[in-house]
């Protein structure tokens, strides 16, 4: 039942977000800038970003502060209790990749979601303090300021902490948002404290103050790290998760600690993609894509046509075959990159392509040993120096568990059903899942989050990635595409509507606007199958002219951010 909740849930949302898109059509021309900017989804969260830059401040610096501020302007995504990655690119020319995604506590089995019946309980691995995993969040982006920032952690932290202290205007979005959600959010009487007046949500206007977050946040400021894994935050973060039967012990908050990485690399007509390894699926699937789709010639004119959709959505189908059989935390899986961006595996795919679909159900993973030899949200952020950062981070759904640590102010994530609870039983976003991505002690749960950056002669072009589960990969695919094959302004290449195919469920499902009558037709015709009507993703994209240095920014026009430069 929640699940099914859940997902009307989540229809109502992209219907108001349906509502308000022809109102925001002069989003669809970029703000410029010469020296820096950032773009994110809540707009004082990218001025908080922008003021870090013209003190000096470099682009990890300012994306550090973001993420801070959304975590109290922007509950339903920006978080403390969360988890994500961070891709950056600094000036002298390395690519750096921060894995800082939540993990299964210590006690986790693989079958603790299932009942007596077998069946997953959907409500236990989604809701509350049961569905929670062990937060990154605080770690990852203080590791990233501490080795590649240049300011202090206090000049980062405190405009958040001024903003849970001080205030800030309730937002139309974030009313919204409050009311879709407020079923779950009155469950919890930890989050009806702050989120409700007198049995009354926030309302638009109103001033929302977050003193128990304001105390958490100057906990980070004075011990880092510490004064959030341990401490005062953690005992009140474990005491609730006792009081909910959940999982998370002092001792999985204490042993936390972020990944650094190597990025994965690919080529896509002349520019190189850098985006997140496993344990995110984003880059691989991203640059496995491309290089299907590398094989293909598509004109200008040819956007949005039949053809274009139908070899697109055939490549997706591959793609994300590959995804649910291959793609786990390296750590416990074997994940078998090499084959996944081999140009000739992907040639090999691109010849099983032609003019009518292949069922979902006879599209088979690759197979390793033949070419091995052996609601989220993101921002992205320049600077004057030529450093770039990509980051996505979340706690899942929108508010994650929807429950808040009391006296700390901040919401748990339900990132635990981002695992395969049961082998080919899909979660909240539809994905199945095997083995690679079964439920583990320490464990990092895999990711769709794909933050990218594209480099044309080893210099940034574009920065840009999306929230949205399962369709965060193809959103960021697409704004991709636009840009650099049908030559779109990075405004009108994140305005234009979107299709999204991840090989189960076996249909395309397509935005308002997204696909004619006639190209719905012909499609159907070549066997696709056409799903529902629904917005794809929330991207936020940085384009930096290779020729000129000029800056464009782009906060998506469906949602309610803002791109801020300088």
């Amino acid at each position: 039942m929640f699940a099914r909740n859940l997902k009307y849930s989540n229809l109502i949302l992209w219907i108001v977000i349906f509502s308000t898109l022809n109102l925001q059509a002069q989003r669809h021309h970029p703000v410029t800038a010469e020296k820096g900017m950032v773009v994110c989804a809540e707009p004082l969260a990218a001025k908080i970003g922008l003021q870090v830059l013209k003190k000096g401040g470099n682009a990890i610096d300012a994306a550090v502060a973001v993420g801070f501020a959304l975590a109290v302007t922007y509950p339903t995504a920006g978080n403390l209790g969360g988890g994500g990655y961070m891709v950056i690119h600094l000036k002298d020319g390395r690519d750096i990749a921060i894995d800082y995604r939540e993990i299964g506590p210590a006690s986790a089995t693989k079958n603790m979601y299932l009942n007596k019946e077998g069946k997953v309980e959907t409500e236990k691995i989604q809701l509350g303090e049961t569905a929670a995993a062990v937060p990154g969040s605080v770690a990852g982006m203080l590791y990233a300021l501490d080795k590649y920032g240049t300011l202090k952690r206090k000049d980062i932290v405190q405009p958040a902490l001024n903003a849970a202290i001080s205030g800030f205007q309730v937002s139309t979005s974030f009313a919204s948002s409050l009311a879709r959600n407020s079923k779950e959010l009155s469950r919890f009487p930890s989050t009806k404290k702050i989120f409700f007046k007198n049995d009354s949500l926030y309302r638009e206007g109103e001033i929302l103050k977050q003193p128990d977050l304001a105390k958490t946040l100057q906990r980070i400021i004075d011990f880092g790290s510490d004064g959030f894994y341990k401490g005062e935050t953690a005992d009140l973060l474990c005491k609730q998760i006792i009081k909910g039967n959940g999982y998370i012990s002092l001792s999985d908050l204490a042993g936390y600690a972020p990944v650094e990485r190597d990025v994965v690399r690919g080529t896509y007509h002349g520019y190189d993609i850098v985006s997140m390894p496993p344990s995110s699926s984003g880059g691989v699937i991203l640059i496995e894509i491309l290089n299907i789709l590398e094989q293909f010639q598509f004109t200008q004119d040819e956007y949005g046509s039949a053809k274009y959709y139908h070899i697109l959505t055939e490549a997706m189908k591959h793609a994300y075959a590959d995804r649910a059989v291959h793609l786990g935390d390296p750590a416990f899986w074997k994940v078998p990159v090499t084959m996944l961006l081999s140009k000739n595996y992907a040639s090999d795919i691109a010849r099983q392509i032609n003019g009518k679909a292949r069922p979902s159900g006879k599209i088979l993973a690759g197979s390793p040993e033949k070419y091995e030899s052996p609601q989220t949200t993101h921002y992205s952020v320049t600077d004057k120096e030529g450093n770039a950062v990509s980051v996505t981070t979340t706690i899942n759904s929108e508010y994650g568990a929807k429950v808040v640590v009391e006296g700390a102010g901040f919401f748990l994530n339900n990132e635990m059903d981002d695992f395969a609870a049961k082998p080919g039983v899909p979660n909240q976003f539809g994905l199945v899942g095997g083995d690679a991505n079964s439920i583990a002690p320490r464990k990092r749960m895999l990711s769709s989050m794909t933050p990218t950056i594209v480099l044309k002669n080893g210099k940034p072009v574009l920065i840009l990635g999306s929230p949205g589960g399962s369709t965060i990969i193809t959103a960021t695919l697409q704004v991709l595409l636009n840009v650099i094959d049908f030559k779109m302004n990075v405004a009108d290449a994140v305005a234009a509507p979107r299709i999204h195919h991840q090989w189960l469920p076996d249909r395309i499902d397509y935005e308002l606007n997204g696909l004619a009558l006639d190209v719905r037709t012909a499609l159907k015709n070549k066997g696709q199958i056409i799903g529902e009507k629904r917005v794809l993703g929330l991207v936020e994209a940085i384009y930096i002219d290779p020729l000129t240095g000029q800056i464009s920014g782009c906060s998506d026009p469906r949602g309610s951010g803002a791109a801020e430069g300088y």
